[in-house]
């Protein structure tokens, strides 16, 4: 049984961390104008104080690697997208299943744990499909790695998880047994702020 109090308690920031996060975000969202046309940073400082969950669950994605950046804006509710923007799939991600029943289909050498577990806990989503070609358009990203990315439920009953990267200045869709795992082959998140 999970011990909500002390889960609570672990998502919790200091204010140190808070400034700490939050500069390091508005420095990487000035550099990057062009990932957020339109969008300014005191309308994503305003969302991002109101919601504190959501800020702990962008440490998270900044402590694995993921560089994470304003890469989109919802006009209809006004959410920012927050992705993750590494040049690579993030570092502390890698060497994953794709989630829980191809972790458990593994006989044997199975690894710490799988993106859709790991997402979970960090309070993300996988990038799907076509977020991930979305991303793509801003830069060139995962020339070396590969990223899980969101499988839909039917690929999903036939045992398949899909993944994606850039090769040949192109980008791949790809398929493989949702049980394997690779290290150069992590995930990447999505934020909705």
């Amino acid at each position: 049984m999970i011990d909500m109090k002390n889960a609570k308690a672990q998502k919790q920031m200091s204010s140190r961390q808070r400034e700490e996060l939050l500069e390091i975000l508005k420095e990487r969202f000035e550099r990057h104008m062009g990932r957020h046309p339109g969008v300014r940073w005191c309308q994503v400082l305003t969302r991002l104080n109101s919601s504190p969950a959501k800020l702990w669950a962008l440490q998270e994605m900044e402590r694995s690697g993921g560089e994470p950046d304003v890469a989109g804006h919802d006009g209809k509710t006004g959410e920012c997208l927050f992705v993750d923007c590494s040049p690579e799939t993030p570092a502390g991600r890698v060497s994953v299943c794709y989630d829980r029943e191809g972790w458990e289909s593994r006989k044997e050498h199975r690894p710490k744990t799988t993106a859709m577990d790991m997402a979970a806990t960090m309070g993300v989503e996988l990038l799907t499909e076509d977020e991930y070609l979305e991303l793509q358009k801003l830069g060139e990203f995962d020339r070396k790695t590969s990223s899980w990315v969101k499988t839909p439920e039917t690929l999903r009953e036939l045992g398949g998880a899909l993944y994606a990267e850039r090769r040949y200045g192109r980008v791949f869709v790809g398929h493989n047994g949702a049980q394997s795992y690779y290290a150069a082959r992590g995930f990447r998140g999505v934020l909705r702020v």
